[in-house]
């Protein structure tokens, strides 16, 4: 069995706008690979080709060039798809069903059938706790409800791959926390989850990999402890009662300066640059009033790289 379950290469989309027909790429030659048990994070600002990407892989929009495979599988493939739970961005549960309805509707669709169905719906309905509302018109529930129960019909069929697309859209704090802690339980039990979110401390939190998007193209991808590494980090430095020649001295040493009322705080890089620092600051008789070393997070690269 492969350890490959989702591979993209060269993939491209190029759309034309309704009237002038002028091109527009959406996504420029992606290439990745998602491996079996992980959870890897697809990530981006708007407009960066996270959700066109998605919807090639799901086989709502066709590619312009490329190829994609589902578990050693061309895709898009009806037979493939029923090994994948997909939840869309903006999910839509139809009005005047319930959640027990649209969930037995998308499981029927994935070739459940019988007490299995019945079964499953009741479980993953509970699961993502909306169980008490399990025969309510979904047109009275609220929008985080409504994300529970389509996260729910991604899940009823017991499919090998998960796609997420913006998870914890519509939820407060507890049930980001509830989703996240769903989300790793499906790693724990061999699921491979590959999910779009901008938010980006639950990304840190959650992803084994990412694979970071600037307008189409890959600009960052790896396991998070290599790229989040010990080694890419930086002191911050907090003086008090800084005069402007010694402001002026240690300018070329941070790489970054910012003045918080008569405070200083300066970014520096490296245990020679904190040490000289500190030296230039005793000797001008102003005061050290923190060193806190720094890592950098995902927002941090993030931003430095896809921005």
């Amino acid at each position: 069995m492969s350890d490959v379950v989702l591979r993209v290469a060269g993939l491209a989309k190029v759309f034309r706008k309704p009237f002038n027909r002028k091109r527009v790429t959406a996504v420029r030659g992606l290439s990745f690979e998602v491996e079996r048990g992980e959870i890897f994070g697809f990530l981006g600002p708007n407009g960066a080709g996270k959700t066109t990407t998605i919807k090639m892989l799901m086989g709502l929009i066709a590619p312009t060039t490329g190829t994609m495979e589902i578990l050693g599988i061309r895709a898009p493939s009806a037979a493939v798809m029923t090994k994948v739970g997909f939840l869309p961005e903006n999910p839509y549960v139809y009005p005047y069903l319930s959640p027990r309805e649209f969930v037995t509707l998308c499981g029927s669709l994935s070739g459940l059938r019988g007490s299995m169905l019945r079964d499953r719906v009741v479980q993953v309905i509970d699961r993502v706790g909306v169980g008490y509302a399990i025969d309510r018109a979904a047109r009275s529930l609220s929008k985080g409800m409504l994300q529970r129960i389509a996260f729910a019909a991604a899940l009823v069929h017991d499919p090998e791959l998960l796609v997420l697309d913006e998870p914890m859209s519509g939820l407060d704090p507890v049930g980001r926390k509830e989703v996240r802690d769903m989300i790793v339980e499906e790693k724990q039990r061999g699921r491979t989850v590959f999910f779009s979110s901008h938010i980006l401390s639950d990304v840190e939190m959650l992803c084994d990999r990412v694979c970071i998007l600037r307008r189409g193209e890959v600009v960052v991808a790896g396991a998070l402890r290599d790229l989040l590494s010990v080694g890419k980090r930086h002191s911050e430095v907090t003086i008090v009662g800084a005069s402007d020649a010694l402001r002026a001295a240690l300018s070329p040493i941070a790489r970054a300066t910012r003045a918080v009322g008569e405070l200083l705080v300066m970014e520096v890089e490296g245990d020679g640059a904190v040490r000289d620092l500190v030296e230039r600051v005793l000797a001008d008789g102003a005061r050290l009033q923190s060193i806190a070393v720094k890592r950098e997070t995902l927002e941090d690269l993030f931003v430095r790289r896809a921005l």
